[in-house]
């Protein structure tokens, strides 16, 4: 995480740490204004890659309802996002139809982690309580006040959230 990153995460709930968009524009996932969030840790060139369909199926089926989808492409698993954030972008739109948000790429573990993953990781640990993520399509998926986070491995399908989904869009 660098310490521009750091600085404007100091302090702040998890809605309100800072990210940048693909196009641009930076916000936060309050902005996003929803009633569940499932983040993702992405990448284009991994066998999880597919998931990216699920994941627009469930946005699809549930956005109406609240949930809000945000994808963060990262090249720290096996070097399977070395393209940049424009590549990215369009790979996502055109192989699989990707309408969700994606966020520019981002590291999730190490000193460079951005804050956002810091909060998730530490709030919602991982196997034997470990705060690292260990490879991509890691999922997240957080209340919309972002007090609940639940995690779930990169195996873990997108349509085998649907109930945990319609129980956080619940809450």
């Amino acid at each position: 995480m660098n310490k521009t990153d750091a600085q404007a995460a100091e302090g702040k709930s998890l809605l309100q740490i800072p990210f940048t968009l693909m196009n641009g524009k930076v916000c936060c996932l309050a902005d996003l204004s929803a009633q569940a969030y499932l983040l993702v840790n992405t990448a284009s060139r991994c066998g999880f890659t597919p998931q990216y369909e699920g994941l627009e199926t469930l946005w699809q089926a549930y956005k109406a309802q609240g949930l809000v989808i945000v994808a963060f492409p990262c090249d720290q698993f096996g070097h399977q996002e070395p393209a940049d954030n424009g590549e990215i972008e369009q790979f996502c739109k055109a192989r699989f139809g990707v309408s969700f948000n994606v966020s520019q790429k981002i590291e999730v573990n190490g000193a460079d982690a951005h804050p956002l993953f810091e909060v998730l990781k530490a709030k919602a640990p991982g196997v034997l309580g470990t705060q690292r993520i260990k490879w991509n399509f890691t999922k997240f998926l957080v209340s919309g006040d972002g007090e609940k986070i639940k995690r779930f491995a990169p195996l873990v399908k997108p349509a085998s959230l649907k109930g945990q989904v319609e129980r956080f869009l619940s809450l």
